[in-house]
């Protein structure tokens, strides 16, 4: 009970304190919007063709700048994680009585919560322009979104803690984000591209997430590839979970 309720306290105050900064909530949902408005254009004579089966080329990208988001959304919190080392707020967090595991997940369950609000505010602009949204295999996307920024959340906390600067830190997380982005098909389906950038992306648990995006979006939801993104994702989460809880109660011992 004490963890749960440690939990709530934290999540509340972490889901509070990205209210009070509005710049980070506009650029955070301004960033998919400008894609919609800006690159969904150039992908319409591709309508009917590979990788576009459908009549309206958002059926395809949008399911794909869902995953996008989801995987923004949880990288960028070590960026919070350094600010608190700065300001002390984790030697403070030494001497209280308040769980380890409530003070590394609060903060990646609340960009969670913002990540639903965000995908809400996608889908809600993108029906009235044709996206076919099927409200099943939405809800499920939604649990495997969310697991995804378990992943990415944990690990750039993780990453954040053992760099302790953010000039070390961005570059690893650049480093990492625009390989993992484009070998995951979230502009184009990679069934567009050559053989061997396939072969690759197979390595990139971000595919397998973006691929049963598109599926559970159609609105199939048992289906191989959907269970093969839980099992990979799934994996990911406790590994990611076990050694960023190690390196968080070192932080904070």
């Amino acid at each position: 009970m004490k963890v749960l309720r440690d939990f709530i306290l934290l999540f509340k105050r972490e889901f509070i304190h990205a209210l009070r900064m509005p710049t980070w909530l506009a650029v955070g949902i301004s960033t998919p919007l400008l894609y919609l408005a800006l690159y969904t254009p150039l992908l319409q004579k591709l309508a009917g063709g590979p990788g576009f089966p459908s009549s309206n080329v958002l059926d395809v990208f949008l399911p794909g700048m869902l995953g996008y988001l989801a995987f923004m959304s949880g990288s960028t919190e070590g960026y919070g994680t350094i600010f608190t080392l700065k300001d002390g707020q984790i030697e403070r967090l030494r001497v209280t009585p308040a769980s380890r595991y409530a003070l590394l997940l609060s903060p990646i369950l609340s960009d969670v919560a913002w990540m639903w609000i965000f995908i809400s505010i996608l889908v809600a602009v993108a029906i009235p322009f044709g996206f076919h949204a099927h409200i099943t295999g939405l809800l499920v996307s939604l649990v495997l979104l969310a697991l995804l920024v378990v992943v990415t959340g944990a690990f750039s906390v993780t990453v954040a803690l053992l760099t302790k600067e953010i000039a070390t830190f961005a570059s690893i997380v650049s480093g990492i984000s625009l390989p993992v982005l484009l070998l995951s098909g979230v502009l184009l389906p990679l069934s567009m591209a050559p053989t061997w950038m396939r072969i690759i992306a197979h390595f990139n648990p971000l595919y397998y997430v973006v691929n049963a995006d598109r599926i559970l979006s159609a609105g199939t939801i048992w289906n191989s590839t959907v269970g093969l993104a839980f099992l990979v994702t799934g994996g990911l989460v406790l590994a990611t979970l076990l050694w960023a809880t190690r390196v968080y109660k070192k932080a904070v011992a």
